[in-house]
């Protein structure tokens, strides 16, 4: 399937493109074949009712409007974060390559590490103290070896790797809203990876994670890194 050509989005595209694939039924996957059909999310906009219609669907399909988007856009921005499109410069190169990419993306932090070479690193939440030392250990030890270390931010061996790589580069994605902390007891580390490392979430500003959200998240992480280290899970 085709993608777009990488460019910079404008704000009318931008909201366009928030208002597709947020509308219900309209995942990465099918979002980018109504692009390539109907050559723009304004003009898949307006056939999606029609299409609806001969799909069977029986009532209205719900787009959010114009105000809803703007709406979203200014509660990203109030959280300190962007909405970066698939083919903007700060998009992960590395995700784009997968078969389902978001089609856009909630950034806070230093996005030039969504640029580089990262490894992922995930595994138990109630991981052994050892587990959690080599977890960290390794995470310095890549970091030194300038790679970027990507991870999911839960508890256990998740934590461990963000803290042992926070000096040289990590990632945090994650599971819910780019303003919403989870878990609770990981806040303070939040704030110091938006701070000094990238935070990135696919889900709406505001969704508290949930754990079908989860299995969504994971496919970020290994999208955008070479590998995933999997320790005691």
């Amino acid at each position: 399937m085709d993608r777009p050509a990488p460019r910079p989005l404008d704000t009318a595209e931008r909201l366009d493109w928030l208002r597709l694939i947020r509308t219900p039924q309209v995942g990465p996957i099918t979002f980018f074949q109504l692009l390539q059909r109907f050559g723009t999310a304004r003009a898949a906009l307006k056939a999606l009712p029609a299409l609806a219609r001969r799909g069977g669907r029986g009532t209205p399909v719900s787009i959010p409007s114009v105000a809803e988007a703007e709406r979203e856009l200014a509660d990203v921005a109030a959280a300190g974060a962007r909405l970066i499109g698939f083919g903007e410069p700060d998009y992960p190169p590395a995700l784009q390559s997968i078969d389902d990419p978001p089609p856009l993306i909630s950034l806070k932090g230093n996005a030039a590490l969504g640029q580089q070479r990262s490894l992922g690193i995930v595994g138990a939440r109630n991981a052994s103290a050892i587990a959690i030392r080599f977890t960290r250990e390794i995470a310095a030890e890549l970091g030194r070896h300038d790679l970027v270390v990507a991870s999911g931010l839960a508890r256990g061996i998740d934590t461990a790797a963000h803290e042992g790589a926070i000096a040289s580069g990590t990632i945090a994605v994650l599971g819910g809203g780019i303003d919403v902390a989870y878990p609770a007891e990981n806040r303070k580390l939040q704030d110091r990876i938006a701070a000094e490392g990238l935070l990135l979430a696919e889900m709406p500003v505001g969704t508290e994670p949930q754990a079908r959200h989860f299995p969504r998240r994971n496919r970020l992480i290994s999208g955008i890194s070479l590998g995933v280290l999997v320790i005691e899970a």
